[in-house]
């Protein structure tokens, strides 16, 4: 309770302004032009379509806050750092102050975080639940590509989280601090538009996001949001001209040209939907191609890998061009339903500082919902943690014949995902298992695939677990800790009173 019964300073995000509440009918268009002169502008221009249309119901999930983001009570806010999680700037400096030292403790245990990662804790003493750390980038124009992607990297893995954790709103500071050089403007071109793709295809269950910033950055936020957020068809249409030459790919990220370079599976001209192309238009093309000398015979390469023939780097080529066509699917294509399940989720780290995954088993509905949308959301969420070392631990605890993965379905994604999955994935811990259960994944990991025998850990009880992944670094689903509790008996930490 404050003080004397002083006024708290918390600020309830509900009790914000979202942008749709601006002020309508200002004379002013974006960017401080006058909007009988965008208007004028606008007759040039002709009917272009924008790529930001006017959308309420995603102005409805933006605010403007400036102030102090640790004052914030939202289900999340976010916290920018340096790779040790240790930055001392003034946003840090007041969440840690309003989080008390339990929070220091907590990062500690983290071991850090690279750049464009994020990595969450619990919000401790602020009204917050949660905190998000990040880590922007360090700017220097002659590495400006890289700075970009990297600070795309970190609104998104941000935002990943929130919809992941099934959060209803997050408030952002500015991530790029001052010491880190990262231009203003340009990085909040970066941030406004990777938010709004990200509400745009993922953002169902985000209910609010807040942009949290000083009285410095008010302005320039306050002169591009009109930009990816037209409170109105005239803003929109005022908006065009202001519109940044690279907007980024769908999801917002930044495009780099030299990595757009592809070898087509079957050489053409750009795509035309007139019906007057022939045949031998068609194969005029055959050979005269970019790279066509490099890609070879396709037909020939299908033929030889049918026969065996085909050499090790072809197959893991063409391996590769299979799972980018898996990923791109999976980031374009609607997940929300088997997100909302909550089977699958990112946690903490185990004794070993590797990221851990969940898998829960009972969350599985194999007989109700589309398996192939599974295997996308799979794909989704695994790609970024799979870059670096990780664990996954399956709790089959209480599952039934409904919730029982196919082992040909298992056998698919195993075939489909990257090597790199295979490769990073330290330790797989089956959670309670049962004698059956033990069977199918013997011969699973015997005769289907090769190399995760050795990984398997069978777990009969958490507290063995716990030996491996520390309690507060993994979120156990709460029917599974009343069933150890029930079998086992409860577990007792060292920490614990009276031991």
């Amino acid at each position: 309770m404050d003080p004397l019964g002083a006024r708290s300073q918390i600020v309830d995000v509900q009790t914000l302004h979202s942008w749709d509440h601006a002020l309508k009918g200002s004379d002013e268009g974006p960017g401080g032009k006058a909007s009988d002169q965008t208007d004028g502008l606008n007759g040039l221009l002709g009917p272009s379509p924008s790529p930001f249309p006017f959308r309420d119901d995603l102005n409805r999930k933006i605010a403007l806050f400036t102030g102090d983001v640790a004052l914030l009570n939202c289900t999340a806010i976010v916290n920018t750092s340096n790779e040790m999680l240790t930055d001392k700037n003034p946003i840090s400096e007041s969440i840690h102050r309003h989080a008390g030292p339990d929070l220091r403790d907590e990062l500690l245990k983290l071991k850090g975080c690279r750049t464009g990662e994020a990595k969450m804790t619990k919000g401790f003493n602020l009204a917050a639940r949660f905190i998000i750390h990040t880590v922007g980038p360090k700017y220097k124009a002659k590495y400006r590509t890289a700075a970009e992607s990297s600070l795309y990297s970190c609104y998104r893995n941000v935002l990943q989280i929130a919809k992941e954790q099934a959060m209803a709103s997050v408030a952002f500071c500015v991530v790029s601090t001052t010491k880190r050089g990262y231009p203003l403007e340009d990085a909040t071109h970066i941030a406004l538009r990777t938010v709004r793709r990200f509400l745009e295809t993922h953002g169902q269950s985000i209910e609010m996001v807040v942009f949290a910033v000083t009285e410095m950055e008010e302005p320039v936020y306050r002169k591009l949001l009109p930009i990816y957020y037209p409170r109105s068809e005239e803003e929109e249409r005022s908006s065009l001209p202001l519109i940044p030459p690279d907007i980024g790919n769908a999801e917002g990220e930044p495009v780099v040209p030299e990595r757009q370079i592809r070898i087509a599976e079957k050489p053409s001209t750009l795509e035309d939907d007139s019906e007057e192309d022939t045949l031998d238009s068609d194969l005029g093309q055959v050979g005269t191609h970019a790279f066509a000398r490099m890609e070879g015979d396709v037909d020939k390469q299908r033929r030889l890998v049918l026969q065996g023939q085909l050499s090790e780097a072809s197959l893991q080529k063409q391996h590769q061009r299979n799972y980018s066509r898996w990923l791109c699917r999976a980031r374009a294509e609607d997940l929300s339903d088997i997100a909302a399940l909550k089977a699958l989720y990112q946690t903490g780290v185990d004794t070993c500082g590797r990221t851990v995954m969940v898998l829960v088993g009972r969350n599985i509905p194999v007989t109700l919902i589309d398996m192939e949308k599974a295997l996308l959301y799979f794909i989704h969420v695994m790609d970024h943690i799979a870059v670096k070392e990780y664990v996954m631990v399956y709790f089959h605890t209480l599952t039934g014949e409904h919730n029982h993965l196919d082992s040909d379905f298992l056998k698919k994604l195993y075939d489909i995902v990257d090597p790199k999955f295979k490769k990073n994935l330290r330790a797989f811990y089956f959670v309670h298992p049962t004698f059956r259960s033990k069977v199918s994944t013997w011969f699973f990991s015997t005769f289907s695939v090769s190399g995760l025998k050795e990984k398997v850990h069978h777990v009969e009880t958490l507290h063995q677990l716990y030996a491996c992944i520390l309690p507060e670094q993994i979120d156990i689903p709460p029917f599974v800790l009343e069933y150890d509790a029930r079998m086992n008996g409860p577990y007792h930490s060292a920490h614990s009173p009276g031991l």
